[in-house]
């Protein structure tokens, strides 16, 4: 489970970077009388829509401290 705090205010976009939600889908096991665990992971929920946001956030944070972009 995530860190984050249910239905908590972030102060920044960033922030959600790296807590991508998880589902269970649990009706779908049921109505196909699946075994284990159906998870789904919420990538959309991510800034950038994608799976790249943690390196994309990394690419700027170094940026901005080697100070090639100012923050």
């Amino acid at each position: 489970m995530s860190s984050r705090k249910k239905n908590s205010i972030l102060k920044s976009i960033d922030e959600t970077i790296g807590n991508t939600p998880l589902v269970s889908l649990h009706k779908i096991k049921k109505r196909f009388d699946l075994h284990g665990n159906i998870i789904a992971k919420l990538e959309f929920f991510n800034p950038l829509g994608s799976v790249k946001d943690r390196i994309g956030l990394a690419m700027i944070n170094a940026a901005v401290k080697e100070k090639k972009i100012v923050s």
